[in-house]
C-alpha cells in the first residue's frame, strides 16, 4: 500500500499545562520523557525494519538541520519525491512504525528506490542505514501484522517460522512456571526449541529452563528483552516520583519500576490495584505492556505510555453519569429481578470508577484511542475496580475530520452537527458502561465457586442452568484467544448503542426533544454511524490473508451484519458498483422496534458467552456474523475507492528552562510532526 495524503490533527495542550503548579508541570515533564523513552520498544515490536527507518528519517531532518528546501536543490531530487518521503515519514511517526495502528497494514514509500538511494548519499550514517532497510521498506509482502507467514508478519514471533500450536505449547510452560504473557516475545531456535524473551532490565546470565511434565520441548526464559530501552523509562519515571503529589502515585511508580526492571508482570498488576486507588490526578498516566491488539494470538501487548491534564470541568458532566451508572446498567438485555435488579450475571456492587477528561500530553503509542478503561485484567476490574478516561483533545478530531462519503448529500448537513455529540457519548458509555460491566462464572481453586453451584443461574440464552464457567487458572484471553480483544470491543460498543436511544439517559447529557440537537435526533445519527462504521471496517479486511486487521474494525462489522439480518430494515446498505458508490439509509421508524432489538439479542449472546466460558459457541457465532462474503467484498472495493486520507496527529514536548517547565507546540503540518519527534531525542 503506497502512503497516501493525509489530514493531521493537533493534540494542543498548552492552556491547560499553563495552569499547573511547578511541582505538578516538572511530574509531567518527567513522566512525558518516561512514555517517549518506550518509543524503540514500540518500533521493536512491530517490524525489524522500524528501528532503522526511524533513524533514518532523524538523521535526514539532522542532515539539512530542518530545512527541506535545500534537499532538492543540492541532491537533484524532484520536489514530488521528496514530498513522498516526507508523507510517508510523518505517517510512520504518527504510527510508530512502518504498519498503520489502525488495520495493521503496512504503508511504503510512493518513490522510487532510485531517489531514495539519492536522499541516503546525504551522509554515511544514512547510507548504512539505507543498506539495512532497502528491501523490507519497499517489499510487499508482507502486506499485514499477523501469524507469520506469505503475506503477514509478526515481531513478537522471532527466529523459524512457528505455528499456532507451538505459540499455544510455548504458552502451557509459562503457565506452569507463573509467566504472564503480555511483555514476552517468543524466538524459535530450532525445532520443537523455543526462548521466551521477556522484557526487563535485568539480562539473563543464563536462560532459564521452563520444563513440565509430559512435552518433550525445550522452553527457557530469557530476561533483557528491550533492556536499554527500559532502563531510560525507569531512570525519568525515578526522577518524576520526586515530584508526586502524593503517597500514591511514588507507589505506582515505584512498583512500575519494578516491574520494567525484573520483568515481573505480578507487580505490575499491584501497580493496577494501587494506580486505580489515585483518584482524579492533575496529571494522568498509562504506562505498561497495556493493549494486545497487533499480536495475532490476542495474548502479547504493545507497550504505550500515557500522559494526561485533567479538565475539571469536562469531568464534571461525567460524573453525573456516574452516579447514575446503576440505574442504566438495569435496563441491559441481562437484567433480572436478582441482584437489587442487575440478574446474576453482573456484579452485586457497581464500584463508581474515577471517570475523567483529559487532555493528552504525551501519547506513546502505534493508535491513540479517544476512550480507555484500565486495567486489562478481567479480575482486578471485577474485584477491585478500573478507571475510566475520555482522552478530549482527540476526540476534537473527530469533529474536523474528513467523513466517509456513505451519507446521503440531503442528510450530510445533519450527519456532520449531529456526529460529534453521538459519538462522544457513544465512547463514554462504551467505557463505562461497556467495559465496566459484567460478572464471569468463576471456580478458584480449593472448589470454591463466586456462583451457587448447587444452583447454578439460569442461561438466558436457553433457560437452561449455565454448563460451563472459568475453572482454576483459566482466564478470559487465555479462553477466547485471538478472538478476545475484538469480542471485548464489540460487546463495549453494543452496550454503548443500545442505550443510546434511552430518554432519560440522554437527558442527562443535555439532549431533549426541545433542545437544539433533539434525542431522537442524537439517536437516528448513531445508527447511522452503525452503518458509516460496518462499510468503513471493510478497509481492513485483508483480502490476501483472509484477515481482520483491527479488533474494532471486525466489531463494527458484525454490528452492521446484525443489523442487516435481523433489524428489519432498520439499515440498509445501497451500492452502486459502477459509479463507486455505497449508501447507508437508517428508517427512523424501525429503530426502538427492531434495531435496538437485534443489537440486544446480539449483546446478549456476547455477554454470555463471555460470563460462562462459552467459546465453541461464541466462536461459532461470532465467525459467522464477521464473514465477509462476495457481496461484502464488492463493497470493501467501493470502500476502498471512497477512503478519506488517514489521520496523523502532531503532539507537543516539554522542556526544562530554568527554574520552570516550558510546553512547545507544533504546527500541523507533515513539517511539524517531523521536528517534534526530532526534538524528543528518543
Amino acid at each position: 500500500m503506497s502512503t497516501p495524503p493525509v489530514q493531521i490533527y493537533k493534540l494542543g495542550i498548552a492552556p491547560l499545562f499553563d495552569r499547573l503548579s511547578e511541582q505538578e508541570k516538572r511530574y509531567a515533564h518527567f513522566l512525558s520523557r518516561a512514555a517517549w523513552s518506550g518509543t524503540r520498544i514500540i518500533l521493536r515490536q512491530v517490524s525489524p525494519e522500524s528501528i532503522s527507518i526511524f533513524d533514518f528519517i532523524l538523521e535526514l531532518y539532522e542532515s539539512c538541520h530542518g530545512n527541506w528546501e535545500q534537499i532538492p536543490m543540492s541532491e537533484g531530487i524532484t520536489g514530488e519525491d521528496l514530498g513522498q518521503f516526507l508523507r510517508y515519514a510523518a505517517t510512520f511517526l504518527s504510527n510508530i512504525g512502518n504498519y498503520y495502528g489502525s488495520g495493521d497494514q503496512k504503508f511504503i514509500p510512493q518513490m522510487s528506490p532510485h531517489s531514495l538511494e539519492k536522499l541516503a548519499a546525504r551522509s554515511q550514517k544514512l547510507r548504512d542505514l539505507y543498506i539495512e532497510i532497502q528491501h523490507s521498506l519497499m517489499s510487499i509482502p508482507p502486506f499485514t501484522l499477523g501469524y507469520p507467514g506469505p503475506v503477514a508478519q509478526s515481531s513478537y514471533y522471532l527466529g523459524e517460522p512457528i505455528k499456532r500450536e507451538e505459540i499455544s505449547l510455548a504458552s502451557r510452560h509459562m503457565g506452569a512456571h507463573s509467566i504472564l504473557p503480555e511483555n514476552t516475545r517468543i524466538r524459535k531456535t530450532r525445532e520443537n526449541a523455543f526462548e521466551i524473551l521477556q522484557a526487563s532490565v535485568v539480562k539473563s546470565e543464563a536462560v532459564i529452563p521452563l520444563n513440565i511434565p509430559g512435552s518433550t520441548a525445550k522452553v527457557s526464559l530469557v530476561q533483557g528483552d528491550h533492556a536499554e530501552d527500559l532502563e531510560k523509562v525507569c531512570k525519568h519515571l525515578s526522577r518524576a516520583a520526586t515530584f508526586a503529589a502524593n503517597e500514591t502515585q511514588r507507589e505506582f511508580i515505584n512498583q512500575y519500576i519494578e516491574s520494567f526492571r525484573t520483568g515481573s508482570l505480578h507487580v505490575y498488576r499491584d501497580s493496577q490495584r494501587t494506580w486505580i486507588t489515585d483518584k482524579a490526578p492533575k496529571v494522568e498516566n498509562i504506562f505498561g505492556f497495556v493493549e494486545p491488539y497487533r499480536d495475532p494470538a490476542g495474548i502479547r501487548a504493545e507497550f504505550e505510555g500515557l500522559v494526561a491534564i485533567a479538565d475539571a470541568e469536562e469531568t464534571k458532566l461525567l460524573s453525573r453519569l456516574v452516579g447514575n451508572s446503576d440505574r442504566f446498567i438495569r435496563r441491559l438485555p441481562w437484567a433480572t429481578p436478582e441482584n437489587n435488579g442487575k440478574g446474576v450475571f453482573e456484579k452485586s456492587l457497581f464500584e463508581p470508577p474515577n471517570f475523567s477528561s483529559i487532555h493528552s500530553l504525551a501519547y506513546c503509542s502505534s493508535i491513540i484511542f479517544p476512550g480507555i478503561n484500565l486495567p486489562n485484567y478481567n479480575d482486578i476490574r471485577q474485584d477491585v475496580g478500573f478507571k475510566n478516561v475520555i482522552i478530549a483533545n482527540r476526540m476534537t478530531a473527530e469533529s474536523t475530520a474528513i467523513q466517509w462519503p456513505f451519507i446521503e448529500e440531503s442528510e450530510m448537513e445533519a450527519f456532520k452537527k449531529h456526529k460529534y455529540p453521538a459519538y462522544h457519548w457513544w465512547v463514554v458509555l462504551h467505557e463505562l458502561l461497556g467495559h465496566g460491566t459484567g460478572k464471569m462464572m468463576v471456580e478458584e481453586p480449593a472448589g470454591k465457586f463466586n456462583f451457587d453451584l448447587a444452583n447454578p443461574p439460569i442461561n438466558p440464552l436457553d433457560g437452561e442452568p449455565i454448563k460451563s464457567w472459568y475453572k482454576p487458572g483459566q482466564t478470559w484471553t487465555g479462553e477466547f484467544g485471538d478472538l478476545a480483544t475484538t469480542l471485548d470491543e464489540c460487546r463495549a460498543e453494543l452496550v454503548g448503542a443500545y442505550l443510546m436511544d434511552d430518554v432519560e439517559l440522554l437527558a442527562l447529557f443535555g439532549f431533549t426533544d426541545e433542545s437544539d440537537i433533539r434525542a431522537s435526533d442524537l439517536t437516528y445519527n448513531l445508527y447511522q454511524q452503525l452503518g458509516v462504521d460496518g462499510l468503513r471496517a471493510l478497509s481492513n479486511y485483508n483480502v490476501d490473508g483472509l484477515k481482520w486487521g483491527q479488533a474494532h474494525s471486525r466489531a463494527h462489522f458484525s454490528m452492521l451484519k446484525c443489523l442487516l439480518r435481523n433489524g428489519h430494515g432498520c439499515i440498509q446498505i445501497h451500492h452502486d458498483f459502477d459509479a463507486k458508490k455505497l449508501s447507508v439509509r437508517v428508517d427512523r421508524s424501525k429503530i426502538r422496534r427492531y434495531g435496538k432489538k437485534a443489537l440486544g439479542e446480539m449483546l446478549l449472546r456476547l455477554h454470555m458467552y463471555r460470563c460462562t466460558a462459552d467459546v465453541e459457541k461464541c466462536k461459532e457465532y461470532y465467525e459467522d456474523l464477521s464473514h465477509v462474503d462476495e457481496e461484502c467484498l464488492r463493497w470493501r472495493q467501493t470502500v476502498i475507492e471512497n477512503k478519506p486520507p488517514p489521520l496523523l496527529n502532531v503532539q507537543t514536548n516539554t522542556f526544562i528552562d530554568g527554574e520552570t517547565v516550558k510546553v512547545k507546540e507544533y504546527d500541523a503540518t507533515i513539517y511539524g510532526i517531523i521536528q517534534s519527534w526530532y526534538e524528543r531525542r528518543v
